[in-house]
């Protein structure tokens, strides 16, 4: 057993996909910037993604790839929202800070 390996938690595995598949970035390049080896990410999708890795290929028969196509999708449907609750949270802090004034304050 390797002393110096270091363990990386579920979300980090999922983000380090997810960066992979929504980006035009080679498995190295993905891997090499997160300081993690290709090997690792190959298998972390593959355990994300299932057996084929959601990729169509000659092996596969496109139910896997339409598994990750979906998948791709509901994370870009939650991005856009996220994108939109913090815009949502931001208006409602600056609107609670204009409350939080005393209205007397500037007539003196």
């Amino acid at each position: 057993m390797w002393k110096n390996q270091t363990t990386y938690d579920d979300e980090f595995r999922w983000n380090a996909v997810d960066l992979y598949i929504n980006s035009d970035r080679s498995m190295a390049e993905v891997a090499s910037g997160l300081g993690i080896s290709t090997g690792a990410l190959r298998e972390w999708k593959r355990k994300i993604l299932g057996g084929s890795g959601g990729e169509q290929g000659a092996e596969g028969t496109g139910d896997a790839g339409a598994d990750a196509g979906d998948l791709a999708e509901e994370v870009r449907r939650l991005r856009r929202e996220v994108e939109h609750l913090r815009r949502q949270r931001d208006i409602l802090k600056k609107a609670a800070a204009i409350l939080a004034e005393d209205p007397h304050a500037g007539m003196r």
